[in-house]
């Protein structure tokens, strides 16, 4: 159905995520011996930036760990830290609505600089909005990108925010997005395939809003969606599948998780070749065009999958157990993930911890900890009191937020 159909299983053999299991259930080699190679952040520096006029770090690669106020700013030195990666960061941010807000002044437009450290040794890493627009600036070592994509080449992170405490009882979009987050760490060009059918599947629908008779232009639209669309299917299959594997027993006091992706075009994967599931898309699409001109959007596609989590010790979907195991379902898949990347990728993601410690009791919360310094993760950690963090003791490093200052701790 599509203008190259024989490509397909090319296009989908050249994703940088593989079908093929781990080296062990938690995806450490032996040469990791537990510990993982990690990503971590070196130097940051924060010029306009939500509250902050500007603020420096200069963390080592132990966990750092932000205390203060409630308002202080401490999120807002985590959500900098994330715009690192591509996309908008972990509030989903307008560019614009980043900038420092000054009463009787114009916006400022923000600007986050970084020294990372990656398995190939320091990167400069610099973005902010462009003065005249919505427009991402990037530069990579002082040279200008043309897309904030490269920034899943160099850095990764994944974060857990108090937003998501809900993420098994919130909409299916969210579920997508964490996951699709959790894939950037291993194929970043998973963004740009996103961000392609996104903009293929906002067009058919206006075409077919319009009533538009050019059946060229709709049916190239369709061919795009169908391209991306299965890749896209198809890495959320395999990341799933891999996280399935990782947790399928329990971590200490973290249980044991099923993961699975349901939809149509997952389904249609599961049950055939790749070709057969692109002549089933592109049948549906054309069948449905109809019904999408008058609801918007369309019936089919990897926009309608679901993220499906089961607490398997007790059979029982994610979104009905309590709130602490829904949290401790989330962390044990995100330790999962770290493992699985360090193993695949020679580098484990940063992990930003937004009042983490919320609905974990203490022995949770304490695990949490140990797994993080066993293996060798830079966390980046906020929370309002400082005793919270005593497991770590020296092993981390303290840093006091107070109205958008930032000092180390005594």
């Amino acid at each position: 159905m599509t203008a190259h159909p024989a490509d397909l299983e090319t296009r989908l053999a050249a994703a940088r995520i593989t079908s093929a299991p781990p080296a062990s259930a938690t995806g450490l080699t032996a040469e990791t011996g537990g510990r993982v190679p990690a990503l971590s952040v070196r130097r940051l520096r924060l010029n306009a930036f939500r509250n902050y006029s500007q603020a420096s770090l200069d963390p080592d690669r132990r966990p750092v760990v932000l205390t203060g106020a409630n308002g202080a700013g401490k999120t807002n030195l985590l959500e900098a830290v994330s715009l690192l990666t591509p996309g908008r960061g972990l509030r989903r941010a307008k560019t614009s609505e980043v900038d420092r807000i000054v009463p009787g002044a114009a916006p400022t437009p923000w600007a986050v600089a970084a020294t990372i450290d990656t398995d190939t040794g320091p990167v400069e890493i610099g973005t902010g909005r462009d003065p005249e627009g919505e427009r991402r600036m990037v530069r990579i070592d002082g040279n200008p990108e043309k897309s904030q994509a490269v920034l899943g080449e160099y850095f990764s992170v994944v974060w857990l925010t108090p937003q998501m405490d809900r993420l098994f009882q919130d909409s299916a979009g969210e579920r997508r997005r964490f996951l699709d987050r959790l894939i950037y760490g291993f194929d970043p060009a998973h963004a740009g395939r996103l961000t392609g059918y996104d903009k293929a599947l906002r067009q058919r629908a206006r075409l077919l809003k319009d009533g538009s008779r050019d059946a060229a232009w709709l049916g190239a639209l369709e061919a795009q969606m169908i391209e991306r669309g299965i890749a896209i299917a198809a890495a959320r299959r395999v990341m799933a599948d891999r996280l399935a594997r990782a947790c399928a027993r329990e971590d200490g006091p973290f249980p044991g998780a099923g993961i699975a992706v349901e939809g149509d075009v997952e389904t249609w994967l599961g049950e055939g070749a790749a070709l057969d599931t692109e002549d089933r898309f592109g049948a549906a699409l054309q069948a449905n065009r109809a019904r999408d001109a008058e609801t918007g959007g369309a019936a089919v596609g990897p926009h309608r999958a679901d993220l499906v989590v089961t607490h398997l010790a007790k059979e029982l979907p994610a979104g009905q157990c309590s709130t602490g195991e829904q949290k401790a379902l989330l962390i044990a898949i995100v330790l999962a993930h770290a493992r699985l990347q360090a193993a695949e990728r020679g580098a484990g993601p940063v992990l930003l911890l937004d009042e983490v410690a919320a609905h974990l009791d203490e022995a949770r919360r304490d695990a949490l900890f140990e797994t993080v310094l066993g293996l060798g993760l830079q966390a980046w950690i906020t929370g309002t009191d400082r005793v919270t963090f005593g497991a770590f003791g020296d092993r981390a490093q303290y840093f006091e937020v107070e109205a958008a200052q930032v000092r180390p701790a005594a």
